[in-house]
């Protein structure tokens, strides 16, 4: 292997590991966040987004390219990924929308992985494919492990919140039944009781 192979696979490796973001971000109620990538002809970018927390775990997305075509548009989701091919050169941007709910804030994270094209010159080697697939499955397997621990914590705060209910209830419903075994005592008792009239 060259000197030339070793270097260009070095970077295309950095480039895959290195051009992947993840974000987390609170959403106020009746607000938007933008963000912008600069990308040329050919460039390849994912955004993949989930809610964690807030309202009904949703939101409004959508992709636009630098003319501002709507790419993608995704409204009331809860987690979601949108791919796009640069077709051109410019800005693009990618929003979420909290526009819809007017008390609840949302938390939302997203990843933002980004493919440097380069242009291939018909000799890629074996082991530069590999390398390739290899960093692609690799940023697959982080962003679900990244989903994996939002939900987990989604659904430990779900099992919380109903835990406590059912301990209240239990509480309640404990205070409820010594209270109607005494009103019940006291009304048998009084049935029981003779009264004289003088």
């Amino acid at each position: 292997m060259t000197t030339w192979t070793t270097a260009r696979l070095l970077l295309v490796f950095s480039l895959a590991i290195g051009a992947a973001w993840a974000h987390m971000i609170d959403l106020p109620a009746s607000k938007k966040e933008c963000f912008f990538e600069d990308l040329h002809i050919h460039d390849k970018m994912t955004v993949t987004y989930q809610v964690g927390g807030g309202g009904h775990l949703d939101i409004d997305f959508w992709l636009k390219d630098p003319v501002g075509y709507y790419i993608a548009k995704q409204d009331k989701e809860s987690t979601g990924t949108a791919t796009l091919t640069a077709e051109k050169d410019g800005r693009y941007t990618y929003c979420f929308s909290n526009e819809m709910s007017t008390v609840s804030d949302k938390q939302v994270s997203f990843n933002v992985h980004g493919v440097v094209y380069v242009p291939d010159d018909g000799t890629v080697a074996p082991i530069e494919r590999e390398i390739r697939n290899l960093a692609i499955g690799l940023q697959g397997v982080k962003d679900e492990q990244e989903y994996i621990v939002i939900r987990e914590r989604t659904h430990r705060n779900t099992a919380e919140s109903t835990n406590d209910r059912v301990k209240w209830w239990s509480v309640f419903q404990t205070i409820l039944l010594f209270a109607v075994c005494g009103w019940q005592i006291y009304y048998l008792k009084s049935f029981f009781e003779v009264k004289r009239v003088i």
